[in-house]
């Protein structure tokens, strides 16, 4: 489909000219996959919205960058380049792996065809096969999320009401206790109370529908900020790239705090730990527009849009390889006395959404991905993505 689709592009221009024509330029603005256009020097002459997002730059960043500044000059991907011109007909490659300090792409599919407009240009796209991998393990993540609900439920009705037993009969024998084994009764009880704590802290997995509205999500972003620099991570600097024209987040504003907080404290525990950048810790907020993102919901031929991306970044030493498939399940954590809860409550609570989380992490940056939806049709903060 997509050698056809850029056949196209390229047949509807036959005229020589510097820049490809308005027609074709408008056709590679509305495909959902990423399109570039490279010229005889492998030059960005042109990038569609969703090549912005993979390549995670501006079009107007990308203009006239060589595309060597993101890709090692050994990569498939020129080798591609290199034979479409040869052969001046399309050409396919598959599986590549597009990695570089400034870029890391796995699984990806490029369909490249010439441009006549453009003398030795070359229409590229791509796709990219870690999608789909990530809405595997979405899926997984939502299956963890509902064993926690399970979970919190069974410790809710099975621990709790024991457990005030165990704690009441620790204090009456406290009181005609020894001295030593007073000791022991309060033991008892503090160890009542953190267990209480913890399936407290279970209970918040319960299923409880949210009433989602439209939320300027740059709001919360501030708010969660303000209480982090004046908390945990008042020794860090925060900064902030984002899209103004963002339309608003269908969702609830409480629970969105929780996520962007619980994300950002763990940025900031990262950095603190120690970066393998070697300068000083960061943590960068990011907001985007995704176009074309739609993903089937489980049990239904209904396809959501969660063109919105909200991304919390840190340049820390990055999460072990070994812990990434099972980073959003109960219990998992690298932390020295953590309990393991905090990424599966987000995971949670991102699924009350019907959005998408994704992590990306190498010693240096380290990426949460929040994929969420916008207001629907004929409610407040509605935008078109047509």
């Amino acid at each position: 489909m997509a050698t056809g689709v850029i056949s196209k592009v390229a047949a509807l221009a036959r005229r020589p000219r510097v820049l490809p024509s308005p027609d074709s330029t408008s056709i590679l603005s509305a495909l959902p996959m990423p399109a570039i256009l490279l010229d005889a020097e492998d030059r960005f002459r042109f990038a569609n919205p969703a090549a912005e997002i993979f390549f995670q730059h501006s079009a107007q960043t990308l203009l006239n960058m060589p595309l060597a500044e993101l890709l090692p000059p050994d990569n498939r991907l020129f080798a591609l380049l290199h034979q479409v011109r040869v052969q001046e007909s399309p050409v396919a490659d598959h599986d590549l792996t597009l990695e570089s300090p400034r870029l890391r792409r796995h699984g990806v599919s490029a369909h490249g065809a010439p441009m006549p407009d453009v003398p030795g240009g070359v229409v590229l796209t791509l796709q990219d096969g870690s999608t789909a991998a990530m809405l595997d393990r979405q899926l997984h993540f939502l299956g963890a999320a509902r064993g926690a609900t399970a979970m919190a439920a069974m410790l809710a009705h099975e621990v709790k009401n024991p457990l005030s037993g165990i704690r009441g009969a620790a204090q009456l024998l406290e009181q005609g206790a020894s001295e030593g084994d007073r000791e022991l009764c309060t033991l008892i009880q503090e160890e009542s109370d953190r267990i209480r704590k913890l399936v407290d802290r279970m209970e918040m997995f319960s299923d409880r529908p949210i009433e989602p509205r439209a939320v300027n999500i740059h709001s919360v972003l501030d708010h969660v900020r303000r209480v982090a620099q004046s908390g945990f991570a008042a020794h860090l600097k925060i900064g902030e790239e984002y899209d103004p024209s963002l339309p608003a987040v269908w969702g609830d504003r409480d629970q969105l705090v929780q996520i962007l907080l619980n994300l950002v404290k763990n940025a900031a525990e990262a950095v603190s730990a120690g970066g393998a950048t070697g300068g000083p810790g960061e943590v960068q907020l990011v907001t985007a527009y995704h176009h074309g993102v739609r993903i089937a919901v489980p049990g239904s031929s209904e396809r959501v849009h969660l063109p919105l991306q909200v991304m919390v970044r840190d340049n820390g030493a990055g999460i072990p390889e070994a812990l990434r498939s099972t980073l959003f399940e109960p219990f998992v954590t690298t932390k020295r006395g953590g309990q393991g809860l905090g990424l599966a409550l987000v995971a949670k609570l991102v699924a009350n959404h019907g959005g998408l989380i994704e992590c990306d992490s190498r010693p240096g940056r380290t990426t949460f991905r929040l994929s969420l939806p916008a207001p629907p049709p004929g409610e407040p903060g509605h935008e078109s993505d047509e």
